[in-house]
């Protein structure tokens, strides 16, 4: 029952937020095809359900083929191969709004695990696997909510590619198991309203007053300590 209600919920959601949004995205399709490259949209494959690959779409927001350019698939604060107003669109995370017509499509939900790509969904435990594997990625998720910063704990490590997939990666598995445990409606209303709530308040704890019972890693020592064993 939970599967189905979910489902009419990303449907009604989805095609709700298109219409009321299509304001804003319109104009960032015009500015995105006046500037930078000239693209529109970025399409790349993520594992998905049952660890099936699809296309997710998002905004352009860097060089073409810049997972070939520097750090490849690993974005790093200031990163160089971000465009101008690409900076605007991911720290905004307006880069995810095309993800609404993955979710319309069925391949995405409102809720859920971050799609990844295979490298980050290899350094998962084979239990975080399991469980990602029954889940349909989402727009948001718990993961999105405690990493809303990545990229700056990503910058401060001296080898960005081993310390995700060493240190972030493992951890998000946690929390994506976490999630996978605990999941129903409630959690995944709390979940959306959380997601808007560090858009507008990025240092907020309020996710670990919300689920006590939600993973905590200290990733400041963790980024330390990484750099000291290296």
């Amino acid at each position: 029952m939970y599967q189905i209600t979910k489902r009419f919920f990303d449907i009604l959601m989805s095609l709700i937020a298109i219409l009321c949004l299509s304001w804003l995205l319109i104009p960032i399709i015009l500015i995105l095809l006046c500037t930078g490259e000239h693209e529109v949209f970025y399409r790349q494959q993520r594992v998905g359900r049952g660890g099936k690959l699809f296309g997710v779409l998002k905004f352009a927001t860097m060089l073409k083929n810049s997972e070939k350019i520097g750090t490849g698939l690993v974005t790093t604060r200031n990163d160089p191969r971000v465009l101008p107003f690409g900076k605007f669109l991911r720290k905004t995370k307006l880069n995810e709004l095309p993800q609404l017509f993955n979710i319309l499509g069925g391949s995405m939900s409102v809720v859920g695990p971050r799609p990844m790509v295979q490298p980050d969904y290899d350094a998962y435990s084979d239990e975080a696997k399991e469980c990602y594997n029954n889940m349909t990625p989402g727009l948001s998720g718990i993961g999105s909510i405690v990493f809303r910063d990545e990229e700056y704990y990503i910058s401060q490590a001296k080898d960005p590619m081993v310390f995700l997939r060493s240190v972030i990666q493992p951890f998000k598995g946690d929390l994506e198991v976490w999630y996978h445990q605990n999941r129903n409606l409630w959690v995944d209303f709390l979940i959306i309203f959380l997601t808007a709530w560090v858009v507008l308040f990025p240092k907020s704890e309020l996710v670990y007053k919300t689920f006590p019972t939600l993973p905590r890693k200290d990733f400041e020592k963790a980024v330390e300590e990484f750099n000291q064993a290296l």
